[in-house]
């Protein structure tokens, strides 16, 4: 199999498809948000959105108390997107242009790391080693690991790419020592075009 080239896929799917042209896209993140909102810290809080892209998250965390909000995403088009939307807003928001798999540390720790559809495209064992190992340096004793993939039941691919699908025991095997699950959830999220995709929802507190 050859080995695809992961930041000239996403560059191309971020500058050909419109913003509300691809399947994750969602007007309103509402379960995302929910629960952001039951972990965060009353105050001063720190957040990154991994794989935020052009999502419309990092518009909804601007209103909350959060001290620092970081969005790391491979795709500079995805980020320029947002930028672009967010206006003089963004300049409140640190901006990391990385592949989550090659990025040896990121701008300091955070109270919570939130992933909605990024870790369930790492087929690679290595690579969910990595994604793993870097959220373990990032997120402190006491913080939160919010993932959103696909669930048993969801799609097999995505974007033209195969994809893993999760549930809670999977997705705490992964993870391994030093998570534990706190709450999961289900969302059957519509794309664009109407149709239905299942998603399962962790909720891990670093130990």
């Amino acid at each position: 199999m050859v080995a695809i080239d992961r930041k000239a896929h996403w560059e191309s799917v971020y500058s050909t498809k419109g913003d509300t042209g691809v399947s994750w896209y969602q007007s309103e993140p509402r379960l995302s948000l929910e629960l952001i909102r039951s972990v965060a810290p009353p105050a001063r809080g720190r957040i990154i959105d991994v794989g935020g892209g052009a999502s419309v998250l990092v518009d909804r965390l601007l209103d909350l108390p959060f001290e620092k909000i970081a969005v790391l995403d491979i795709s500079e088009a995805a980020l320029s997107k947002a930028k672009s939307r967010l206006g003089e807003r963004a300049r409140r928001v640190e901006w990391i242009a990385a592949d989550i798999t090659e990025a040896e540390t990121l701008v300091g720790t955070f109270d919570i790391w939130h992933d909605r559809a990024v870790f369930h495209f790492l087929t690679d064992a290595a690579d969910r080693r990595k994604y793993v190992e870097l959220a373990r340096q990032t997120v402190p004793e006491g913080g939160h690991l919010i993932i959103a993939s696909f669930a048993d039941d969801g799609p097999k691919r995505c974007s033209d790419l195969d994809v893993c699908r999760y549930n809670a025991k999977t997705m705490g095997a992964e993870l391994g020592e030093g998570f534990s699950l706190i709450r999961e959830a289900r969302e059957m999220h519509t794309t664009p075009w109407g149709s239905s995709q299942a998603f399962f929802y962790g909720v891990f507190r670093r130990q």
